[in-house]
């Protein structure tokens, strides 16, 4: 139970920050980015002027979530996004076939 907590409190932790959200939001719009790819189109569509540094670390820190996962390919590094983490959460608190009422 107490590593379920922490992996849950990681997930939170990397959804917490605006940036890494908006990271997360492009990697489900095109996945396996390169950072030079995903920093060019944080500029384009947010106006976010991070450094490349910077980027790396929010990309870091969703990949200890679980949120994200790397592969090289020669010189290069893609990031692929990873759901698994999010289903766990709604799969806690949703029942399958259930609905809200209206």
């Amino acid at each position: 139970m107490l590593a379920y907590a922490l992996a849950v409190a990681d997930v939170f932790k990397a959804l917490a920050d605006p940036t890494r959200r908006a990271i997360l939001d492009e990697l489900a719009d095109r996945d396996g980015q390169t950072l030079f790819e995903l920093c060019g189109r944080l500029i384009m569509k947010y106006q976010l002027h991070s450094s490349r540094q910077a980027i790396s670390q929010h990309l870091e820190l969703l990949e200890g979530a679980g949120l994200v996962r790397s592969r090289r390919d020669g010189r290069y590094k893609f990031h692929h996004l990873n759901t698994a983490p999010l289903e766990h959460l709604t799969d806690r608190w949703l029942k399958p076939g259930t609905q809200e009422e209206q």
